[in-house]
């Protein structure tokens, strides 16, 4: 299908009617049409199609349609019912009445043009751009930034099941691919063994039999593995061959006699680099606290402006082990590319930390904002003398600890490659055996002296200033801001179903969060305009009762 030129249509008279007949009131799509039109032309996706051939449908409609379904959490199917049979959504899409609409299996191709050209942004950023422009949106403002869990669109197994699911998911694909050869290959026992999905009911019973069985699977994978290799090495290309070959080495090793040994769970490499299903292979299992999940984890970034609607303004998608503190870079980054960075970045302590401190300000004159991490020194958990309770004078290079006494010897790591150097500085063996508050400093044998280790001074002094703020009135009054956040996070599990992934793969789920965002703005900006109020803060009826 190709795309030709055209301009966004009007909204047929007969449609525009019957909509203003129906909802004397307004509706949230027809006063979103009225005031900002369709948000994208087809220009917008020009390069997603090609110069020739029968023209598809127009892809602004199938992304104001995407947008759409994702406002109410409907599926594919349901959107396109919608498309046919609702009034106020032909009046956004500026359909006739009696438009028979399209098939719903035209959004996900369409969805899968979006992530082949790398256009997925598109949803969310040219939807940002028109409320820029209607003043709706502001850069250099205060922002703030949260994460949340999202559960993967699989199934969770155990280490047993997932190795025949593998084994099983792999057969099914050769039997596509290269059916005959696969024919001739395959054991007689295959076909009862991998017919069905692997499920615990279907599994031996016992800690010995499923050492067996694992054995068995591990003998049929590997030998599986040799005659691709042997026989058909082009079948190694495949994505379910090359995850065959990834499980089958994290799960199983090799003797010194070439014996295939089922590895124990403590012998296995760590968790971040396992591999939960083989339907989705970048979904991973993590911890937080009491909390467990196996899937991806996405960061939120939205204005929290006095007078302006809260809108999202940048989504950032990760696997479910990376770190919070590793994408604060990328998300003040995205929202440079887009030239909406804030002058305050409101975030908890996960996203802080002494060198994003000063690389937010030199690089993006942000001031990043929150709490910094845990001080983990026992003199810290213990009510002793920490870092921060000691004075530095740089000029000098020399550390006084509480009670007056100066350090005898300042001095800077070597250089290693992969390694922050540091700065040490080390108090007097006599100062300190003579210190009446020693415990509350040192727990080495009496001969031992206190060693401070610093960071540079920018960083040191941005992260001492972070801490001194925090701990201010006015500070505290101003960091209850960023939980705000969380409402926001609250309502996009609610309303559009973020918690949990419709699709598989990360960029995948990462569109589905953009279309998430963009939705959310939409009912803002609309609630914004008829003057609706934020929602309070629920109480519970018994709360009340204590009110």
């Amino acid at each position: 299908m190709s795309l030709r030129p055209q301009l966004v249509e009007p909204v047929p008279l007969l449609t525009q009617q019957i909509a203003k007949a129906a909802f004397p009131r307004g509706n949230l799509y027809i006063q979103m049409r009225e005031e900002f039109g369709t948000f994208f032309t087809d220009q917008n996706f020009h390069d997603l199609y090609p110069k020739r051939g029968k023209p598809g449908i127009e892809p602004w409609r199938l992304a104001l349609v995407t947008v759409m379904q994702f406002v109410e959490n409907l599926s594919d199917r349901q959107a396109a019912e919608a498309v046919r049979a609702r009034i106020d959504w032909k009046y956004a899409l500026s359909l006739e009445l009696e438009d028979p609409g399209f098939d719903f299996s035209v959004l996900c191709e369409f969805r899968a043009r979006l992530l082949e050209a790398d256009a997925e942004s598109l949803l969310l950023d040219k939807m940002l751009e028109v409320f820029a422009e209607k003043k709706l949106l502001k850069a250099r403002g205060r922002q703030r930034t949260d994460s949340t869990h999202v559960l993967a669109a699989i199934r969770t197994m155990n280490r047993l099941e997932v190795i025949t699911e593998t084994l099983r998911a792999t057969l099914n694909d050769l039997a596509t691919i290269a059916p005959e050869w696969l024919r001739e290959v395959a054991s007689a026992d295959w076909q009862q063994r991998y017919s069905r999905r692997a499920e615990q009911t279907r599994l031996p019973h016992g800690e010995k039999a499923r050492k067996e069985y694992a054995l068995l699977v591990g003998h049929d994978g590997a030998r599986l593995l040799k005659l691709i290799a042997e026989q058909q090495p082009d079948l190694n290309k495949l994505a379910s061959v090359q995850t065959l070959q990834k499980m089958w080495g994290r799960h199983f090793a090799r003797s010194e006699t070439a014996q295939l040994l089922w590895r124990k769970d403590a012998e296995l490499p760590r968790a971040a680099t396992a591999i939960e299903s083989p339907y989705d292979i970048e979904a991973r299992h993590s911890n937080k606290r009491d909390l467990s999940w196996t899937g991806y984890k996405v960061h939120l970034t939205e204005t929290c402006d006095p007078d302006l609607p809260r809108l999202v303004t940048h989504v950032h998608t990760t696997v479910a082990t990376t770190q919070d503190v590793s994408c604060t870079a990328a998300i003040q980054q995205g929202l440079a590319d887009k030239e909406l960075l804030p002058s305050r970045h409101l975030v908890d302590c996960g996203y802080v930390d002494a060198d994003l401190l000063v690389s937010s300000q030199q690089k993006h004159q942000v001031e990043l904002f929150g709490p910094a991490r845990y001080n983990p020194s026992w003199q810290a958990r213990e009510g002793g003398y920490d870092l921060y309770q000691f004075k530095v004078d740089w000029e000098k290079e020399k550390v006084t600890c509480p009670e007056g006494k100066e350090t005898i010897w300042w001095a800077r790591d070597k250089e290693k490659p992969g390694v922050v150097s540091r700065i040490r500085s080390r108090f007097s063996p006599r100062d300190c055996a003579a210190c009446p508050t020693r415990s509350k400093c040192v727990r080495s044998e009496a001969g031992r002296a206190r060693t401070v280790v610093l960071q540079d001074r920018v960083q040191y002094e941005a992260l001492r200033n972070t801490r001194t703020q925090m701990t201010s009135e006015a500070g505290r009054k101003e960091y209850q801001i960023r939980a705000g956040v969380e409402g926001s996070l609250s309502e996009s599990i609610r309303r559009c179903g973020l918690r949990q992934a419709r699709y598989r793969g990360l960029a995948k789920t990462h569109l589905q969060h953009l279309a998430t965002a963009a939705a959310m703005d939409v009912v803002r900006v609309v609630n914004h305009l008829q003057g609706k109020p934020l929602a309070p803060t629920r109480t519970s009826r018994f709360a009340q009762l204590y009110a």
